[in-house]
């Protein structure tokens, strides 16, 4: 197959409107598709050869002069297309479009979305998880845009509490250690041992490391 156009996308689209009793037309204005039934409001559908930026953008405009807006774009294959679908899908549900996807092999097209206003369905427990992480982070040690694997969450921050007391103190008891660090979950965290900073001398009593020593060498004093 040849290079993409957005002229393939147009004669499946048509039948897909047409087999719905739509009467269809292209480049009315500046829409690229708009779809006509009887005397209800008009149906329009912008064309693109891949999810953009600029497809958005259009879309939105006629926003402004039809309710019922789409965008189609050709189907792809594999899992990178199906991950940009549901990204884009969500996109789409957000700004209340519908979207439309052509297999141009055979012109097979679908409907994933129809246009509709956006009513988000909160998660509550990612919402809890945010705020129990901002209540727990101590101070504001990271700067915004920052690579997520550099991040200075407050788990880590009560880690290197606990790196740093075991540097000071040898190994220790995991209830001592949690009274003088005010870190109530130290025996979690040194059981999990995320970053491998921990070792269990026997039950209950913990020491850091080699991997521990040279972390708890590198944090600055407080």
């Amino acid at each position: 197959m040849g290079k993409r156009k957005e002229t393939d996308l147009y004669a499946p689209v048509k039948k897909l409107l047409e087999d719905q009793g739509y009467e269809v037309k292209s480049e009315i204005g500046a829409a690229d598709v708009v779809a006509m039934r009887g005397d209800e409001p008009p149906v329009i559908v912008e064309l693109k050869t891949g999810f953009s930026l600029s497809l958005f953008h259009q879309a939105i405009d006629r926003l402004a002069i039809a309710d019922t807006v789409y965008v189609a774009v050709p189907r792809g294959k594999g899992r990178l297309f199906l991950s940009s679908l549901k990204s884009n899908l969500k996109l789409c549900r957000r700004l209340g479009l519908g979207l439309i996807t052509v297999r141009l092999e055979d012109g097979f097209t679908e409907i994933h979305l129809d246009p509709g206003p956006y009513v988000p369905r909160k998660n509550k427990a990612k919402s809890a998880r945010l705020l129990r992480e901002f209540a727990r982070r101590v101070g504001d040690p990271n700067q915004g845009g920052m690579n997520r694997a550099t991040i200075v969450t407050a788990y880590r921050q009560d880690a290197m509490r606990i790196a740093i007391h075991l540097r000071e103190t040898g190994p220790a008891k995991a209830s001592d250690i949690a009274k003088a660090t005010g870190v109530a979950r130290a025996r979690i965290i040194m059981a999990d041992d995320h970053y491998g900073w921990f070792e269990r001398v026997e039950r209950g009593i913990y020491r850091l490391s080699p991997k521990g020593e040279e972390a708890a060498a590198e944090i600055p004093a407080s």
